[in-house]
């Protein structure tokens, strides 16, 4: 492929036209002074919207030597007390966030031309509630999460299915399959959640909540 062609691939900038024909864009963001509230109705109207994974957020973390590093996983809780997602400890998300428990979130709903930024310290999630959760997972989804060492060198894909039929054969008739000590939640505890919704001619709407102490505070930002 040419630079050219590598070029070709990035779409324009809106036209004038473009944003004429879309102008009214969506309803502004409302003042409201409970992000989590605001956070869960855009979370329902996004999965009603978007075709796969509204809860789909880049993880953002911070390596050893204080690089930034992102990945795409899957929201699995929202309430007061934060956002919370499941991985292997082991892995490099695993180990930063072990080494470094600060995290930042990202959600992009396209259909709905919304972002949602959070940033917070992350916690482990509790043993019963881990388990909770894995056990509601489909079986071959725990039986493939005990089998991975994830983020390590994977030999051949051979070497990994073979290690999941062997685990299919060791737990033959039994669905209590458990919780590998390795794999389990974390949960952020979010200091500040920014809304963004856009609008025509780039006169985005950005609303930006803060918390300390308990009480959350808000603030309109330029675009």
């Amino acid at each position: 492929m040419s630079k050219a062609d590598r070029q070709t691939v990035i779409p324009p900038s809106p036209s004038e036209a473009d944003y004429q024909r879309d102008s009214a864009g969506n309803p502004l963001i409302p003042d409201i002074s409970d992000p989590i509230a605001l956070f869960t109705t855009w979370m329902g109207e996004a999965r009603e919207a978007e075709p796969n994974d509204a809860n789909a957020m880049s993880l953002a973390t911070v390596d050893a030597g204080g690089r930034p590093d992102v990945r795409v996983v899957l929201l699995k809780g929202v309430s007061d007390e934060g956002f919370t997602f499941y991985t292997n400890f082991e892995s490099a998300k695993g180990e930063q966030l072990k080494a470094n428990p600060f995290a930042a979130l990202g959600f992009h709903w396209k259909s709905l031309r919304r972002q949602v930024r959070v940033r917070g310290a992350i916690q482990p999630v509790p043993d019963e509630e881990a388990d909770a959760y894995f056990a509601s997972r489909a079986r071959v989804s725990r039986l493939s999460a005990a089998a991975s060492d994830q983020s390590r060198p994977l030999p051949s894909r051979d070497v990994f299915e073979k290690r999941i039929a062997a685990l299919e054969k060791e737990f033959e008739g039994q669905d209590n399959i458990p919780r590998p000590s390795v794999w389990g939640g974390f949960r952020l505890v979010p200091e500040e959640i920014e809304f963004w919704q856009d609008q025509a001619f780039r006169m985005h709407d950005r609303l930006k909540f803060t918390q300390k102490d308990g009480v959350w505070t808000t603030t309109r930002l330029y675009p």
